[in-house]
């Protein structure tokens, strides 16, 4: 079969089992001849998407290790966890203005192009990051202080709800549909790297400054230094054209593009937001609660000393880089599918002997345990920039995702460590980490059973898209 007469649907027809979910449909006519994608231009379609994740969670890093510190520095002196909480809701603001970002961004990015909007995103997030450095202090302005830093935090967390989508898609819609999962997969690595970078500069810097010196100035540099990252990553992004797929949907219209409203996508894509919304359920539940959380529960809740808990983290993070191209490859040759569907069936079986592993307070059972959880967590990372794109239809590809992954990130991914913990204060059982994981694998294994496999077929709406070198008939 040639790859022009390859196509899929995202969603399984009917009651159809997993074996039928996947299944080829008759490929669209009208999306076009294949596209031949040039290497060199597919890896710098990469490194540009890539640096703008990774400055998301460069600043995630830097802002949750600093927190005790700015809360000092913004907010009125007196009681540390008043400080601390204050800190945590300017930070937490961020997240529910994701989806009203997602909802311009999205949309506007399937008018007028992908490029366009991902290089705004990126000036606001380092636009924004580059501000709460600028920020004088409590001491100096007083309640200004803390009104400047939700404001910056409100322009990051706008900004970011364009960017996952915007970034994953752009990605995806360059790829070669054979190699779409590893090229995918170095987006989540730049998560990784971000957010190792970000904590591991404020360790760094905690070490080699005094108290006072941190608390003058110090802290200020990690949130300066999104400024020449800023650049760096603009530029990236302006030498960049648009995507072939977006570049092909634009020449089949006569006209301008039309603008797709909000409510025609909900109610075009209804399906395909649910499996959106349950696929990024279990895939940031189980992040947030393995990067996020975990630190914060070995301390607080295991008594574990603070320091060693973070290194702990931050050398799972380290071997989750190491194995995500790895993975990714592993998608393009045996499916999105059975990768995240092994990742759901592994967080259901081994949540609970994982956490056992963590409350035993060994270094060693400490870092076998969160290693386990961190592998498992690498089959969605890994699968999941390739597989979301691959839900919608060129036309509303960047607004859907962005739609679908926004809600369900503010919702239950940015909430996870709060409910969890309320979970443990209500219940006083210290294994809820593990039944919230639990319970959130039963949902993403219903939403994988559902998705159609993607890999090595083309984007809906989309031609197929081929490696330079390839022939058509050939593939």
């Amino acid at each position: 079969m040639s790859a022009s007469q390859v196509a899929h649907h995202p969603v399984a027809p009917g009651p159809a089992g997993p074996s039928q979910a996947g299944a080829a449909q008759a490929s669209d006519p009208s999306a076009g001849p294949p596209t031949v994608t040039d290497p060199a231009l597919v890896k710098r379609a990469v490194k540009a998407a890539a640096l703008g994740n990774a400055m998301e969670w460069f600043d995630f890093g830097v802002y949750s290790y600093i927190a005790v510190t700015l809360g000092k520095v913004f907010f009125p002196t007196g009681n540390a966890t008043a400080q601390l909480l204050s800190t945590f809701g300017a930070f937490a603001a961020a997240f529910l203005v994701r989806p009203l970002g997602g909802m311009v961004f999205g949309p506007l990015g399937d008018r007028v192009g992908r490029q366009k909007v991902l290089a705004l995103t990126m000036i606001m997030m380092a636009a924004g990051t580059f501000a709460i450095g600028l920020i004088p202090s409590y001491a100096a302005i007083g309640v200004g202080a803390p009104i400047l830093l939700l404001a910056a935090r409100l322009v990051q967390g706008f900004s970011t709800g364009g960017e996952y989508a915007g970034a994953s898609t752009f990605i995806a819609e360059y790829a070669p549909d054979k190699r779409r999962g590893f090229l995918g997969s170095w987006l989540e690595f730049g998560t990784l790297a971000g957010y190792i970078g970000g904590a591991g500069l404020v360790t760094l810097m905690t070490a080699l400054l005094s108290t006072d010196a941190l608390l003058s100035w110090g802290w200020r540099v990690p949130f300066l230094i999104a400024g020449p990252m800023g650049i760096i990553g603009l530029y990236l992004r302006m030498r960049l054209e648009e995507t072939p797929a977006f570049a092909a949907e634009v020449a089949k219209a006569e006209t301008e593009r039309p603008k797709v409203p909000l409510r025609e996508m909900v109610t075009g894509q209804w399906r395909a937001l649910l499996l959106c919304v349950g696929l990024v359920l279990v895939f940031n539940v189980t992040d947030y609660m393995l990067l996020s959380y975990m630190p914060s529960y070995l301390t607080g809740e295991l008594g574990y000393d603070a320091t060693h808990g973070l290194v702990v983290v931050l050398g799972v993070m380290v071997l989750m880089m190491a194995v995500q191209p790895f993975a990714g490859a592993l998608t393009d040759r045996v499916g999105r599918r059975p990768v995240m569907a092994a990742g759901c069936a592994g967080f259901l079986v081994l949540s609970v002997p994982a956490l056992l592993l963590i409350r035993d307070g060994g270094l060693l059972a400490v870092a076998s345990g969160l290693g386990a959880l961190g592998l498992l967590l690498v089959c969605f990372t890994a699968a999941m920039p390739s597989a979301l794109p691959a839900l919608f239809p060129t036309r509303v590809r960047y607004g859907s995702l962005s739609l679908g992954f926004n809600v369900s990130v503010s919702l239950f991914g940015g909430t996870t460590p709060l409910v969890v913990t309320a979970l443990i204060g209500a219940t006083g059982d210290v294994m809820m980490p593990a039944y919230y994981m639990m319970a959130a694998a039963v949902i993403g294994g219903f939403a994988v059973w559902r998705t159609a496999e993607s890999a090595g077929r083309p984007l809906p709406g989309s031609p197929p898209s081929l490696e330079a070198g390839t022939h058509p008939e050939k593939v």
